[in-house]
């Protein structure tokens, strides 16, 4: 399981004083960008090669709301759904209450320089530890 901790910007709030739900997609993308890092897959590098991992479906249940300057905190896991695809299993807690704020299933592929999925080696480098 990978962790990372955020603070909430003003920016990031809407007129309900709330964080807008699209941020949420924002918050989720630079966790998992920092769950690749940690697993020594630098994204860009990735996507120099040839390589785009990128999202085909995003379920995302919101629990509650963020205000602005809440630390909050996203927890990341992978998982294997085939040989193509994978899905990244990701919460979202306010770290004051340790309360649920947010479930995501973020589902993904590799897609060849050409845009078809593939089985590209990296992906067993995704799933060689901590996978669900």
């Amino acid at each position: 399981m990978h962790r990372i901790e955020f603070n909430v910007r003003d920016y990031e709030c809407d007129m309900q004083g709330v964080v807008n739900n699209g941020v949420y997609q924002n918050y989720l993308e630079h966790a998992r960008h920092e769950f690749l890092r940690a697993r020594n897959i630098n994204f860009s590098e990735v996507t120099a090669s040839g390589i785009n991992l990128v999202v085909i479906r995003a379920e995302l249940d919101y629990r509650d709301s963020l205000k602005s300057n809440d630390a909050f905190e996203v927890c990341s896991n992978v998982g294997k759904i085939s040989r193509l695809r994978f899905e990244f299993l990701q919460d979202i807690y306010r770290l004051s209450d340790n309360r649920l704020m947010l479930q995501a299933r973020i589902i993904g592929t590799a897609l060849n320089r050409q845009g078809k999925p593939f089985a590209a080696d990296l992906l067993e480098q995704l799933f060689s530890q901590d996978a669900i």
